[in-house]
């Protein structure tokens, strides 16, 4: 099942986007509260006039559930209660590493999915939601879908941004479909800055799936997505600029966006910024912008970038598959 990029009145829209297999979020060892993010959590946490001890260790392990190594080892310098009340997730953390090293086939370790899987299992049971999400995408990959599904849920109920986006993107494979429940789970981490599930809910609003249509709704989750560095995001919120779609119609916005998508590597962003560029009279920009478009497979920007190649100069057109060579995508969220 594929996902439509941008909404179009027909099945034969050519916006379309990845497989959503390939969206599911990768966990990534960061923060997911600003409390115990940097090297002053252990001073605040010190700060405090509570009596940490009393905290029931039920309570302190599902609040610190999705914290990474170094919170955890912030979070336990509280108190002698503390350390032994986090223990467990301390340990989930060498088992996720350890599963990562498996799956990636990193630190001298060759790829075995049997073991990654295993470790990822020992974390989730020890409480982690970043182990629960990573052993649910192998669990997903391998074809067992229930099982994914249920780490993601749990991980999800734990308050875990990356297991609400990816149980929000199961339930719109699920059988039956779980458009309502997709949508409420998107929102959920959506709320938490989690840009694939921005940009999810998004569409979810364009479309009207699971939710009213809101082309609104839908541009404000696009352009928070953007601003968040998520490619496709800023494709879409491009579009939405230059036809004044759920956004006032601005064409300085909408080259502003595409621009920033193409410079990131966006097939079709790249091809519509060329045509802007060639409509302008910039004709060797234009046909950098259309080669790179032209090898990342849209055929369309083949024929555009040849007739402009025609009325350019040997050494133009040398200059322009030099800098096309030499191009490097910069950073994005996807």
């Amino acid at each position: 099942m594929k996902q439509i990029t941008w909404p179009g009145r027909s099945d034969g829209s050519r916006f379309k986007s990845l497989p959503i297999k390939n969206q599911f979020h990768q966990p990534e060892f960061k923060s997911t509260s600003k409390f115990w993010s940097g090297p002053s959590a252990s001073r605040k946490i010190r700060s405090s006039d509570g009596d940490f001890s009393k905290l029931p260790f039920d309570i302190l392990t599902k609040i610190a559930a999705s914290f990474t190594l170094p919170n955890l080892q912030a979070a336990s310098l509280a108190c002698k209660s503390w350390s032994e009340g986090l223990r467990p997730l301390r340990e989930a953390m060498l088992f996720l590493k350890w599963g990562k090293r498996f799956k990636h086939g990193l630190g001298g370790v060759r790829p075995n999915m049997n073991k990654a899987l295993e470790s990822f299992l020992k974390g989730a049971a020890r409480g982690s939601t970043l182990a629960m999400v990573d052993a649910a995408l192998l669990y997903w990959e391998i074809g067992s879908k229930d099982k994914a599904i249920a780490l993601y849920e749990k991980a999800a109920k734990l308050g875990d941004p990356a297991g609400q986006c990816n149980l929000g993107l199961a339930y719109l494979q699920a059988e039956p479909l779980k458009r309502k429940e997709a949508v409420k789970w998107l929102f959920q981490a959506s709320k938490s800055g989690h840009v694939r599930a921005q940009y999810q809910l998004a569409l979810c609003l364009h479309r009207g799936s699971g939710v009213n249509c809101n082309l609104q709704g839908a541009a404000r989750w696009y352009l928070k997505a953007a601003e968040g560095g998520y490619v496709r995001a800023m494709y879409n919120v491009g579009l939405c600029y230059s036809v004044g779609e759920g956004l006032a119609q601005s064409h300085r916005q909408a080259r502003k966006w595409m621009k920033r998508a193409a410079d990131r590597g966006h097939s079709k962003a790249q091809f519509e910024h060329g045509l802007g560029l060639f409509s302008e009279g910039e004709k060797l920009k234009a046909v950098v912008y259309l080669e790179l478009a032209t090898r990342a497979g849209e055929t369309a920007a083949a024929h555009v970038k040849n007739v402009i190649l025609q009325q350019l100069s040997a050494t133009s057109r040398d200059r322009v598959m030099n800098l096309a060579d030499n191009w490097r995508a910069m950073p994005s969220s996807r």
